[in-house]
This record gives C-alpha cells, structure tokens and sequence, in this order.
C-alpha cells in the first residue's frame, strides 16, 4: 500500500506542475507570456493548491480511506484532461477580443480561462495531505511520514516541470498534453480503486477515460484560434505560431497574436514597417554607397523578411547571418515566407550567445528579438551592447527595433541611454502609422546632415532598388531631434519587466492599438 500511495503521489506533483506550465501555454497563446500572465498563473493555482491541502486535510480525517483519496484524484485527473476543450470557445472569444481590442471582454476571458483550473488543481492539492493521513499508523512517524511523502511530490514537480516544455508541447502540442498527464493520472486513480477498494469501485469511473476519448476523437482537428485567413498553426519550445493570409500578404503571428513578426508579398518590397528599416544605417557615415555593405546580422530573424529585403537591395554576395532562437519559425519562413536565400546562414540559438561566439564582423547588426511588448532584458544591457559593437566594423551601425507607447518613452530612452555608453551618437525615427521605433547607433560620431546628402546622392541613382531611397526618405523625414538621458541598463540591474508591465497596462486600459514589431 504504501509504495503505491508514495507513487501516487509522485505522480500528482508531477502532474500539478505539468498542468501548471500547459497552463501558460494555453493561456499564453491569446494573451502573452509577459510576467503579469505569468504571475496571475502562478499566484493563483498556489491559492488553488492551498485550498486543496486545507480541504484535503479536513476530508482525510473524516474519511480516511484509499476509496475516498483515489475518487478525489479520478476526478481532478478527469478535469485536467478536459481543461483545453473547455477553453476553446473562451479562447477564441478571447482572440477575437484581442483581435478588435475589446478590453472588457479580453479582460473577462482572461479571468475565465483561469477560473478552469480551480476544480482540478484544488483536488490535486488535497491527494498530500490524504497520503499522509492514510501513511501514518504510528504517530512518532508522523513528521518522517510527512517529509517522505513531500519529498516525493516534490520531486514529481521536479519531473513536471521539464516534460511539458522539453518534450510534449513541441511534440504533441497543448491540448494533448493536458490529454496525455490527464489520462496517465487517471490511470493511476483507478488502478489504485481497484488494489484499495476493489474492481466494482473501479469500474464505476471507467465512463471518465471513455468519455475523454470520445472528447479528444470529435475536437481532434479544431484550432487553438480560428482567426481570419489562419493557414497554419503549431506550437514549438517557445512560441505558439500562427500563420495568416490578408489580402494577399502573408503574417506571422506569435502567441498572443499582438504582433506581425514577418510579412510577405510576392509583388510588395516596402512595408512601413520595421524590417526595411535596417537596411538604411550605414547612410549616417558620410559618403556611402551600397558597395561599402558586405556582411549583416540579424538577432531575431523570424521568418526572414528582414533578409529577403536586404538581399534584394544589397544583391546576392551581402553575406547574411541570421538569429533565431526558434527553429520551428524557421522552418515556417522557409515554407511560407520565401526565406531560402542562398546569401543567408540560420544560427538556432539564443542571439546574444551565437553573437558573442562568432568570429564575424558585420557592416550592419540589427536587433529585431524584441517580442511586442515584452523583451529579453539580456539583449537591452551595456554588457550587450559591448558585444554587439565588438562584432561591428570600424564604420558599422547597430539597429534596433523597439516598441512604444504614445507619450511614454522611457523604455526609448533608456536603450538610447545604455547604448550611448558604448556608441558615440544615437539616431531615433519613429516609423510612422505604428508603435515602432528604430534606434541606430554608430561606431564613430556621425549626423543626420551625412544621411541627408547620402539620401540625395542616392535618389539620383537609377540602378538602385527604390525600396532603399523609399525607406530612407522616410527614415530621414521621421527622426526624432533626441532623447532624455536616464537609466543604464546593466545585466544587473535592468528594470525592463517594471518598464514595460507598467507602460503596457496604462495603455491596454485607454483602449491601445496593436504593436507591429
């Protein structure tokens, strides 16, 4: 009896855990993965987890009895399994409402997708204290009983925590995996009625396993979102990933879906988004052309756009080296985007390491990893951009999209602050019609005056692809006089979280509109 309650529990903890980051997932794909999310999920499955071990332990000494602590655990096994066919139609009502930025209903959704996790997980929480009730007979055990059988559950969150995101969400997707850790623990509830309380007990769940197949048979094929001209989906380690056709331009989308990451027009070069924007650095240097541009590297490569410009400006010997940190995007920009570039070389990696790592050097380094509206603080740090200047040439430019928010501009201000620690001038345009900003900073000192005579010098050229003069002139027409100096990021201290949380909730609560990146 008691290896297998000790296995039982193993499993529930393993199982709370699985559940818990499935939850993040599942919820992340419509609103983000921002630390409010994170926090809202984790705070309140530990209220569920603590009402669970008060409960858990009022019923146990009422009922002590392996008959009472196994249906407990069928019936949060059952609804674990049924969490993601729940959610679907709240979800999409959530999309949707994100979609048409419907604040109220957004809001709504939000709190009812977390509301699904109180039942199973307030169970869950009830199956320690009922192991430890039925494991002591001997109350001078009592604390080494307890110690055991929470050491167990721990290690099973310990397992939990790894198998969701290593192996069945990339693999298997979401729903599947709440499927799969939900069916798994449900055979163990009813295996342990059968060895406590006898096969009659047993077969009174059977219905639960039968009706979760029958669930995940009829829904086998429905969308995790079902949003106007979505031609593909898939989740990998990082990123839900959706894929949408709109009037003949092909979108990535990534989890919340508040961002294009790469577009696509079989007949449309010029955007008015970022992506061209990184062509147009090296023109702040006086006397520029488009021989002086050899090699490129882009941190945060999603689907290539970025590249499939910079190839057609800078023709086919621009050497480009991209960085991706997900490789299952990459593989969409090969599928859907025309990303197969002979000129371009996939790092799948985190950028700043593969960066730090490489011996190249590079004309231009564009910076496009910030995911709207939340970014890796690694990549926004004095230590970062040491590295990136030491893989720029003598006359190189490093190039960074951020996003922003009407009248608040201290995340602007604070990049153009720690980056002008390592380069002499900072440029700032806001790409007009979005939330976008660009920064450029410059090896060596440099003026707006030099992109001015660059920019009419160029216009004068014929042979050049009109997609550079375009994305200058609008570069040059939009640059921002300055920027008020303020805090050093350090990888340290960069308050990026409270930065950005803070901007993100003032504007989703005046009704804000959409982050391109």
């Amino acid at each position: 009896m008691k290896r297998y309650l000790l296995f039982t529990v193993f499993i529930s903890g393993m199982t709370t855990l699985a559940a818990e980051l499935a939850a993040g997932r599942l919820i992340g794909n419509v609103f983000g993965t921002s630390n409010l999310v994170w926090a809202s999920i984790i705070g309140l499955i530990l209220i569920y987890l603590t009402l669970g071990y008060f409960l858990g332990g009022k019923w146990a000494d009422r009922n002590p009895t392996p008959l009472a602590m196994y249906r407990i655990l069928a019936w949060a096994a059952f609804t674990i399994g049924l969490v993601p066919y729940a959610a679907v139609p709240v979800l999409r009502s959530a999309a949707d409402a994100f979609e048409a930025l419907s604040v109220g209903i957004l809001a709504g959704s939000f709190i009812v997708v977390l509301i699904l996790f109180i039942v199973p997980i307030t169970l869950l929480g009830m199956i320690s204290p009922y192991a430890i009730r039925l494991s002591v007979d001997d109350t001078s055990k009592a604390g080494q009983i307890s110690g055991q059988i929470y050491a167990v559950s721990t290690l099973g969150s310990f397992i939990g925590t790894f198998l969701p995101t290593l192996v069945f969400i990339p693999t298997i997707g979401t729903t599947k995996t709440f499927l799969f850790f939900g069916c798994f623990l449900l055979f163990v509830a009813l295996a342990g009625l059968g060895i406590f309380a006898g096969r009659k007990e047993m077969f009174k769940l059977m219905w639960m396993p039968v009706l979760l197949a029958v669930i995940a048979v009829i829904f086998a094929n429905q969308s995790l979102k079902n949003n106007t001209g979505q031609v593909y989906e898939t989740e990998s380690e990082y990123n839900y990933i959706q894929v949408q056709e709109q009037n003949g331009y092909t979108l990535l989308r990534l989890n919340d879906g508040q961002g294009v990451h790469s577009i696509y027009h079989p007949d449309v070069l010029y955007y008015n988004g970022p992506w061209e924007q990184f062509l147009v650095g090296p023109y702040f240097y006086e006397n520029r052309s488009p021989d002086d541009v050899h090699k490129m590297a882009i941190i945060g490569l999603a689907a290539g756009t970025a590249a499939r410009q910079a190839t057609i400006v800078y023709g086919d010997d621009l050497q480009i080296d991209g960085y991706e940190l997900d490789g299952k995007i990459v593989e969409v920009g090969y599928e859907y985007f025309h990303m197969a570039s002979p000129n371009l070389n996939v790092f799948i990696g985190d950028g700043r390491l593969n960066l730090e790592r490489s011996p190249e050097k590079y004309d231009i380094i564009g910076v496009d990893a910030y995911r709207p509206p939340y970014i890796p603080p690694h990549m926004t740090t004095l230590e970062f951009f040491t590295i990136c200047a030491s893989h720029l040439t003598d006359d190189g430019v490093l190039t960074l999209n951020v996003g922003s928010t009407p009248g608040d501009r201290r995340l602007i201000d604070g990049l153009a602050t720690t980056m002008s620690q390592v380069f002499p001038s900072i440029h700032i345009m806001d790409i007009p019609g979005t939330l976008n900003t660009m920064l450029f900073a410059t090896k060596q000192p440099t003026t707006p005056d030099a992109f001015l005579a660059n920019l009419q010098h160029l216009a004068q050229d014929a042979s050049l692809n009109p997609l550079l003069v375009a994305t200058m002139s609008s570069t040059y027409t939009h640059l921002k006089p300055g920027y008020e100096r303020t805090t050093v990021f350090t990888d340290d201290l960069a308050p990026i979280e409270w930065i950005v949380n803070d901007m993100v909730v003032k504007f989703v609560l005046q009704g804000g509109l959409e982050f391109l990146q």
